[in-house]
């Protein structure tokens, strides 16, 4: 598995290639060295990263004030904190 994730302090960081204006919001899986997350928002006012939050909070089952944007804001690669969820534990989540 690619490096998509890396432990962080407090929490695991996540590597996100965002596929904004798509038919449905979820998780694609690992494509390339990033996790594919489709969401159905066009990335204006912010309004994209609103939905990726929320939309990995649901994926990791974690409220989304513990999904933090560390880096990307303005780009489809970004970078996810994901705050109390252990690397490993991350690493489940996608393998199901």
């Amino acid at each position: 598995m690619p490096d998509v994730f890396s432990s962080a302090p407090g929490g695991t960081i996540v590597t996100v290639r965002a596929s904004p204006r798509s038919s449905k919001s979820g998780i694609d899986g690992i494509f390339g060295d990033a996790l594919r997350v489709r969401i159905r928002c066009a990335p204006v006012d912010g309004k994209a990263n609103k939905e990726l939050i929320e939309t990995l909070a649901d994926a990791f089952s974690i409220p989304k004030s513990r999904v933090k944007l560390v880096g990307g804001e303005t780009s489809k690669n970004k970078r996810v904190l994901l705050a109390g969820v252990p690397l490993e534990e991350a690493k489940k989540v996608i393998d199901e």
